[in-house]
């Protein structure tokens, strides 16, 4: 009773998720791993400083923080041959293993006094390798468990739960080490993730297996390739399209990621609690805008997506006028009520676009793909600051995001005019929750 109670006080959209009882139980899961990798971002960094050489620390924190992220990327296109014909669930399960037990190994040769900055970034490293297809695997099971119209606010939820864990997460951790190791918040982490493959295990995706047929236009044999997700990406210009806003979107804002806290101390000449101010406001944003993008019915994606990405860029444009804390403050917080449906607008996307046998092969491209674009507008950021300042590449950052909002609808107008001159082909720009057209 308390049950219906609860999902009747739920927006329209969310009902039959909760009412669903895979998903139901899935979502739990899903958020406390969420979490736990939340966490792990403070504590991964804070572990590698403490078992660092004198002197090396700066080192060992940068291999420690890429080998935590980058190996998903070499992952998605060396095991593509094996991984793709899997069912999204068993990917879902591999890559949970993978990191319950390798993550799991961080805090128990910690506490036996192994635990060498060597073994570390191996253990690391080798618990992200299938991180690309595990989060292709989550989109692609939430594809085949509900209908087409329930999947735009399912995506919303999924995302919600990774920006809460931003925010939740490295402060939690920041509590939690003041009593304990940061090699047990490792630990935690790998914990969600050995309740998350055992649940998993339990998941049955209600339209059973999807057959691994070969998409129209896709050579036979295709599959067995490496780059068999980005073959096909190039083959689905609509996709692909999705695929460059979303890359350059991330670029862009590597610069300003690093601007940011150089923008606190140097211009507002403030301290840390401003920082993690800005950066809790912003999560807090991002997590209203992707429920409440869920709650909504139909309307255009394409419009809507390309929106987000020039509002977004618009927000960080009065930093670079030197206005004042509680004004950037403001933007920032807006900035990511305007981001926060992104992500599932993105999922969406790929989910209505792509073939349901490929699903999870594209999905493990395209994390590919993305896992380089904000190392390497970080690795700009730096450079870009001694030239412009902080000020100066937080603006640059926002207006180069409105122009790349200007040249996406542009693009997009073109292509769908193109297509409309076609007989019998029409655009694919259907509304959210409608099926994807022929």
């Amino acid at each position: 009773m308390t049950s219906v109670r609860t999902t009747r006080l739920l927006p329209q959209a969310y009902r039959p998720l909760f009412a669903h009882a895979g998903f139901k139980r899935l979502l739990p899961a899903l958020a406390a791993s969420d979490l736990g990798d939340g966490m792990s971002v403070v504590a991964v960094a804070w572990l590698a400083i403490e078992i660092a050489p004198p002197g090396r620390s700066g080192l060992l924190l940068g291999a420690a923080l890429a080998a935590y992220a980058l190996p998903g990327a070499l992952g998605a296109l060396l095991f593509g041959r094996w991984l793709r014909r899997l069912p999204p669930a068993r990917l879902l399960a591999a890559d949970s293993r993978i990191r319950a037990v390798l993550l799991g190994c961080v805090p128990l040769a910690w506490a036996a006094g192994v635990l060498h900055p060597v073994l570390y970034v191996a253990l690391l490293a080798g618990s992200s390798v299938l991180h690309a297809w595990g989060n292709a695997g989550r989109y692609s099971l939430v594809a085949q468990m509900l209908p087409a119209q329930q999947r735009l606010a399912a995506n919303a939820l999924l995302s919600s739960s990774v920006s809460a864990s931003i925010v939740i997460g490295p402060a939690l951790a920041g509590f939690l080490a003041m009593v304990v190791s940061p090699a047990w918040l490792i630990g935690l982490d790998a914990l969600s993730f050995a309740v998350l493959a055992v649940l998993v295990g339990r998941v049955r995706a209600a339209n059973g297996k999807v057959e691994a047929a070969e998409p129209e236009g896709m050579p036979q044999g295709g599959a067995d390739r490496p780059s068999a997700g980005l073959q096909l990406l190039r083959k689905q210009p609509e996709l692909l399209g999705v695929l460059a806003l979303t890359w350059f979107f991330n670029f862009l804002y590597g610069p300003a990621e690093v601007a940011l806290p150089l923008h606190v101390t140097d211009d507002l000449h403030a301290g840390a609690g401003l920082l993690g101010l800005y950066w809790a406001l912003f999560g807090a944003g991002a997590v209203l805008g992707g429920l409440a993008v869920g709650a909504l019915r139909r309307f255009p994606l394409w419009p809507v997506t390309l929106g987000i990405v020039a509002g977004w860029g618009l927000t960080l444009v009065p930093f670079g006028l030197g206005a004042a804390a509680p004004v950037t403050l403001a933007c920032f917080t807006l900035g990511g009520l305007i981001y926060g449906p992104f992500t599932a607008l993105s999922y969406t996307l790929f989910q209505e676009r792509t073939p349901a046998a490929w699903l999870t092969t594209v999905l493990a491209a395209r994390s590919a793909a993305l896992l380089t674009a904000g190392p390497v507008g970080t690795a700009l950021g730096g450079p870009l600051i001694a030239l412009m300042g902080p000020r100066g590449v937080l603006a640059a950052s926002g207006i180069a995001t409105v122009a790349l909002a200007a040249v996406g609808a542009a693009v997009r107008i073109r292509s769908t005019r193109r297509s409309a001159s076609r007989p019998g082909r029409g655009s694919g720009s259907g509304p959210c929750g409608a099926a994807a057209r022929p």
